[in-house]
């Protein structure tokens, strides 16, 4: 009977925790984070949603059923900016009776007054690092969040809530804990900031000055993520370690993670730290994948730009790497109507790309902004003549990527299987390139050798050769 009553006791307190976790589960406050703009601030939304899970909050399946949603917003050029506000607006529409609404990232750390004003449905809108979830009921009437514990010790971050401004606790956003990615692969920041003066970049001016993580640091976050492949991504990426160990420790780095996981890839290198070295270190890595920040070609407006190099530099630099690795895939982004683009510049860069054969190319129409260089340059180009300079190279450079994608039909491949009928090889960076379509039996996270067997438009479509691993 002793031992009937202690079975009984036993699965009492059982269903008596399962009630208690039930009950807080339903009072748990949940969150949606909206997030725009680059690889970076997708890593910076990890961050904060992990943050809040651990203060308590849950996942909102949709932001309507938040009690708060927080955007996480792009300044970097102005159709960004126009992208940012109206997401806000939306979100606004969407925040449930009583749910709360703030805005942070880039354009809430370059506008924060400017948004407070104009923008009256957001409830907070704070920069980089605000602890945003920290109780405001002291500092912000109408803004209670759930309670935790500041991340160091910094005690003055501003913030704006009903044209009144305050002070948060500040954490360090680009060291805080991280979930383990729920896909084969993640963005991995490295550092923040920039220490170059491109004529036509704001972001050192609200990102500050390069900051790096500890190689240690970065490590640890690598193996809570716990993917197949890592993708490096940082303002200037080949710089980094130069602010804390005093040269540049990138190909030390990429070793290292190499040890951990099957796939490392970078983005964004700047040209001038294209050395030997770090080609042969991308190349060994078994992703030969080279994303170079060049942004133009002709000589004079790189120089007006206030950036490295020209066209002839950058075509040795692409011989260079397919004399080491054929079959290298090569992506870059360039800038169409910066002040003083002569036709003879315009000519320069077409020549260019179709010498160049790049894989990927990313085109952007030039966006002035307050407080870069380039700002008070002369010689503006018109906006429709700039459009249409942007429409000749992005038609010219189509053909080509469909060309390169086409070559590859026949070709057998390792590719990783992303979701379900989803794969890429290492030509193909996630959410920014093309794709190769695969059975839908193939196991996501897992590798498999594939033969090509058609190409459409950056898509290509591959049967598996042998069981993947």
């Amino acid at each position: 009977m002793i031992g009937a009553a202690l079975i009984c006791w036993s699965c009492d307190l059982e269903l008596a925790n399962q009630v208690a976790a039930i009950r807080m589960k339903k009072m748990a406050e949940r969150i949606w984070v909206e997030t725009l703009g680059c690889p970076k601030n997708q890593v910076d939304s990890d961050k904060l949603g992990f943050r809040a899970n651990r203060a308590g909050y849950l996942p909102a399946a949709e932001p309507q059923q938040a009690d708060l949603i927080v955007v996480n917003t792009c300044a970097f050029i102005e159709s960004a900016r126009e992208e940012s506000i109206s997401t806000i607006l939306e979100m606004a529409d969407l925040k449930k009776t009583g749910g709360r609404l703030v805005v942070t990232g880039c354009m809430a750390e370059r506008y924060q007054a400017e948004l407070a004003t104009e923008l009256p449905e957001v409830d907070v809108v704070v920069g980089f690092g605000g602890d945003f979830l920290v109780s405001q009921t002291s500092v912000a009437s109408g803004f209670v969040g759930q309670t935790s514990v500041a991340i160091g010790s910094k005690p003055a971050k501003t913030a704006f809530h009903s044209g009144t401004t305050f002070a948060l606790p500040e954490m360090d956003l680009l060291n805080l804990a991280r979930a383990r990615s729920d896909s084969p692969w993640a963005y991995l920041k490295v550092a923040e900031g920039c220490d170059r003066r491109c004529g036509f970049c704001a972001i050192p001016s609200f990102r500050g000055k390069q900051r790096s993580r500890r190689i240690e640091e970065i490590l640890a976050e690598a193996a809570t993520l716990d993917v197949k492949e890592l993708v490096l991504v940082a303002q200037d990426l080949a710089s980094y370690g130069r602010d804390i160990y005093g040269r540049p420790r990138l190909v030390e780095l990429i070793e290292l993670l190499r040890r951990q996981v099957d796939w490392v890839r970078l983005l964004y290198i700047y040209p001038s730290e294209l050395k030997p070295e770090l080609i042969e270190s991308i190349v060994a890595t078994g992703v030969p994948y080279f994303d170079l920040s060049l942004q133009h070609v002709s000589r004079p407006l790189v120089k007006r730009m206030r950036r490295f190099g020209s066209g002839e530099l950058f075509l040795k630099r692409v011989a260079e790497i397919r004399k080491l690795e054929p079959d290298a895939t090569l992506r870059s982004s360039f800038i169409i109507g910066y002040p003083g683009e002569t036709e003879q510049d315009h000519r320069a860069l077409l020549d260019f790309l179709e010498e160049a054969q790049l894989d990927w190319v990313g085109l952007f129409a030039y966006s002035r902004e307050d407080g870069t260089f380039s700002a008070n340059l002369d010689g503006d180009v018109d906006s429709e003549l700039a459009m249409q300079r942007l429409r000749e190279a992005s038609e010219l450079q189509d053909q080509i990527t469909r060309r390169r994608r086409d070559s590859q039909v026949g070709r057998e491949l390792d590719v990783l299987v992303d979701s379900v009928g989803v794969a890429r090889s290492y030509m193909e960076a996630p959410e920014i390139d093309g794709i190769i379509k695969v059975g839908a039996d193939l196991r996501v996270g897992g590798f498999q050798r594939v033969r090509v067997t058609s190409s459409t438009g950056p898509d290509l479509t591959a049967e598996p050769c042998e069981l993947g691993v």
